[in-house]
């Protein structure tokens, strides 16, 4: 056998590549070449677009299950929520049942009794729909102005409420528009009646934090925090039974013989957007007339 026939390469095991350090530097620099032809020639971004159009039919497929698992999650928990608010408008509807099954009794004793002591049925209150323009920026008064005014039938003095309960008095009116003064206002003043003991009481604005302060309140009046204050009608200008405020707080000091109430009006002018203007009682303003000198 020929020498020139025979294979001197070394076996596959014992053959060696480039070094480790060669090979570093080779990635080091194909990097630094891409980053810089990056950099300048801004070849990943088509690149990138290029690749995210071709994989999104794939993630898509992919992200069906999780999808499908979701939409039966929310699905299950909305026939959840449903169930429980039907339960839960069952009861309401059960409740207002039986309240205005009451109401409708309570109502016909009324009717009854009225009819018996041949009382005569309270007038209805006329009332005037009014937008609230905007607040007065005053610092020493509280008040708010209306879009109706004295071309609307509008008068000075007519009361003003709305979905909570009663706001003030007219104080101006104009052609097109009125000024509102609140409860709270330091020169609002108005006639209230204890809900829960019937006790009358003089309310004024002014008070701060809570708005309205009731003054020439015995220390032993029975008054406590919680009482619904409503108007007593007494005055000739609110109708009797509106919501005003309710009492807040009650100081009684040993060394003065009032007590401190405070009280928190019902309705806030800062939530007022619309509101009612109630006409004068017919049979007050003429009672009012015959009076007069």
């Amino acid at each position: 056998m020929a020498l020139a026939t025979l294979d001197r390469r070394p076996p596959s095991l014992f053959r060696q590549g480039p070094t480790a350090l060669s090979k570093l530097l080779i990635c080091a620099a194909a990097a630094i070449a891409l980053m810089v032809a990056d950099a300048r020639l801004q070849l990943t971004p088509p690149l990138r677009s290029l690749l995210a159009a071709a994989l999104q039919p794939v993630q898509r497929l992919l992200l069906t299950p999780i999808d499908s698992y979701e939409l039966l999650a929310d699905r299950l928990r909305g026939a959840e929520s449903a169930m429980r608010a039907e339960q839960q408008a069952r009861q309401q509807l059960s409740q207002q049942a039986l309240v205005l099954a009451r109401t409708q009794q309570l109502a016909l004793e009324n009717e009854q009794l009225r009819r018996l002591l041949d009382l005569r049925e309270q007038l209805p209150v006329a009332a005037l729909a009014a937008d609230v323009l905007y607040e007065q920026r005053d610092a020493f008064s509280r008040r708010v102005v209306l879009d109706r005014g004295r071309n609307s039938g509008l008068q000075p003095g007519a009361p003003v409420i709305d979905e909570r309960g009663v706001l003030g008095q007219l104080q101006r009116v104009h052609a097109g528009s009125s000024e509102l003064t609140l409860l709270s206002d330091r020169e609002a003043s108005i006639a209230v009646r204890n809900e829960r003991t019937g006790a009358l009481h003089l309310a004024y604005g002014g008070a701060a934090p809570w708005g309205m302060e009731l003054r020439f309140v015995a220390a032993n009046a029975d008054i406590q925090a919680g009482d619904v204050l409503r108007t007593s009608g007494l005055d000739g200008v609110y109708p009797p039974g509106l919501p005003v405020a309710r009492v807040a707080q009650v100081e009684r000091r040993g060394q003065t013989s009032f007590a401190r109430v405070m009280a928190q009006p019902y309705a806030v002018a800062d939530r007022a957007r619309q509101v009612l203007v109630l006409k004068p009682n017919e049979r007050v303003e003429a009672a009012k007339q015959e009076a007069a000198p």
